[in-house]
């Protein structure tokens, strides 16, 4: 088993800046890939960015060069450093891990409006 915390979303204007954080615990040792998702109400869930253990990154092409994931594999966190907010990035974001199985976090609200 895998439990995952996040923390770090909220309110932001147009343009600013906010910085998830997704702390693992359980069967850590397992886990190789993790990222973000995120849901927009009435859309697919998406992939945002994942990064993996020796750290390639992959991501969305809506946020490249805005979003920036990392890891911290002695604190088994991850990060996602999103910059240059814009409305259409409001969704609630969910961390996940991958081991033999997929673990998703409970997911955190993101609001990017004036």
């Amino acid at each position: 088993q895998v439990q995952l915390v996040e923390s770090g979303g909220g309110l932001v204007q147009p343009g600013g800046s906010l910085r998830l954080s997704c702390a693992a615990s359980g069967s850590i040792f397992s886990i190789n890939t993790m990222g973000w998702y995120r849901q927009a109400p009435g859309n697919q869930r998406e992939l945002v960015a994942r990064i993996t253990r020796a750290a390639s990154t992959n991501y969305a092409d809506s946020v490249k060069e805005r979003f920036t994931i990392s890891r911290d594999n002695a604190k088994n966190t991850v990060h996602l450093q999103m910059n240059s907010l814009k409305p259409e990035d409001t969704a609630i974001y969910y961390c996940y891990a991958l081991t033999y199985r997929d673990y998703w976090g409970q997911g955190t609200q993101v609001t990017v409006s004036s």
